[in-house]
């Protein structure tokens, strides 16, 4: 009986599991959500079949994440660092490379540049924090297979 017990607090998936796949599902539908509407990708301001396209990707990619996290997959612990890392960069670069006028030009509205600035500049900072916590609790990632449906 009480190896029992041992073996159920070892497999209990920590709160901050639930809580991770949780906002990566959140991501998975704001991206989704963001279908149609322009993609800013390395600088570059992405429309149309382009931009639906780099959804889809993106979308396809939350998808995993959420579905690796849920599943505790080793794997997916690099691959959600990796997505950070590479979000982080795209945020900067977005920030440095793409202006508030051409934001303008495209959307059809008025954006202000300061907080274009405190919006990405909160993101970055939002990243960088997900990124500790995930680096936190890598060993709750206890799932060593490398496929997310077979094991």
């Amino acid at each position: 009986m009480e190896d029992i017990r041992d073996n159920d607090q070892e497999q209990q998936r920590p709160l901050a599991m639930t809580l991770l796949a949780g906002l990566y599902l959140f991501f998975f539908l704001l991206t989704v959500s963001s279908f149609g509407q322009p993609y800013p990708l390395l600088g570059v301001l992405y429309q149309g079949r382009e931009a639906e396209a780099l959804v889809f990707v993106d979308s396809l990619l939350c998808l995993y994440l959420f579905l690796g996290v849920v599943k505790r997959q080793r794997l997916t612990w690099y691959l959600l660092l990796g997505y950070n890392l590479f979000e982080l960069a795209n945020t900067i670069l977005n920030l440095v490379s793409i202006s508030a006028a051409e934001l303008r030009a495209v959307v059809g509205e008025t954006v202000d540049p300061q907080e274009l600035l405190t919006g990405n500049l909160t993101v970055i900072v939002f990243i960088l924090l997900l990124s500790a916590v995930i680096i936190r609790h890598r060993s709750a990632f206890i799932n060593r297979s490398r496929y997310l449906f077979f094991n």
